[in-house]
């Protein structure tokens, strides 16, 4: 009898540890739906640009919608973050001091990666759309982009040499970051464009959507913009890179042909 009982007992249990595990997993299945709540859907109005003899910079128009499989929550509004990344390179930042009545390198940083373009594109104020932990989690603003692992021990202040290439960038027009810049329709339609500069480099320019609400990423997605050169542009450039020597005697050949030619016309115009 007592066997019996422990069986029924046992039973019992297992079904119930079944159950529960059941719902369990049900539990966590649904919350990818829960988060997949509000999709962001990107288009682009070219995801190519073509960098010719003339080129003086592209605009690209980034706009989407706001996909939802139920009216929007209630609470803090649905924001949007736009991040076009371009090509990332390590590089040397060198501090000149003067000594002796001259200046000379006297401090460098190795700056293991930044990119050589970074624009962020907001619907509101940076810090009020994106969280300080969001933005470590998906290295949204232009600090965040750049990577340095250590400097020497005998620089005092190594984040300054990453501040000075955020600087020298921004000037450059390489680094933005442009708040209250996204049209963004019903809580479902967004727009923005974004002025590329005519000193590109070329590569593919890595371009994240985020939607944001109440300064947490809801939905993100990303797409890629490929910038290169073309037509003569792209001649020189791998007669440069592939055919050196060429490449050296045929500047010569142009160089001493313009020289003669100067020459030539300031001799006519003495003539006459």
């Amino acid at each position: 009898m007592r066997c019996l009982i422990r069986g029924v007992l046992a039973t019992a249990l297992l079904l119930t540890s079944g159950l529960r595990a059941t719902i369990s997993a049900e539990e966590n299945a649904a919350t990818p739906q829960e988060e997949a709540a509000e999709q962001v859907v990107l288009g682009l109005s070219q995801n190519k640009v073509s960098i010719t003899a003339d080129f003086d910079g592209s605009d690209i128009l980034i706009f989407g919608a706001i996909k939802r499989e139920a009216p929007p929550p209630e609470g803090p509004p649905i924001e949007v973050v736009i991040v076009v990344e371009g090509p990332s390179e390590p590089l040397t930042v060198r501090k000149k001091s003067r000594e002796f009545g001259i200046w000379v390198n006297t401090e460098s940083v190795a700056i293991d990666s930044a990119p050589a373009f970074y624009a962020v594109v907001t619907s509101g104020p940076f810090r009020e759309v994106l969280s300080h932990t969001e933005d470590l989690r998906h290295h949204v603003s232009v600090p965040r982009a750049i990577r340095s692992v250590g400097a020497p021990s005998e620089i005092l202040d190594a984040q300054a040499f990453s501040r000075a290439v955020i600087r020298i960038r921004r000037d450059q027009g390489l680094y933005k970051l442009l708040e209250n810049e996204v049209e963004l329709s019903q809580q479902t339609l967004f727009q923005s464009s974004l002025a590329l500069p005519a000193n590109l480099t070329e590569g593919a320019y890595r371009t994240r959507v985020f939607l944001t609400r109440n300064g947490s990423v809801v939905s993100s997605t990303e797409t890629t913009i490929n910038v290169g050169k073309i037509g003569l542009e792209r001649f020189l450039f791998n007669l440069s890179r592939e055919h050196s020597i060429i490449y050296g005697i045929m500047s010569l050949a142009i160089a001493i042909i313009a020289g003669w030619g100067a020459a030539a016309v300031f001799r006519a115009f003495r003539q006459t």
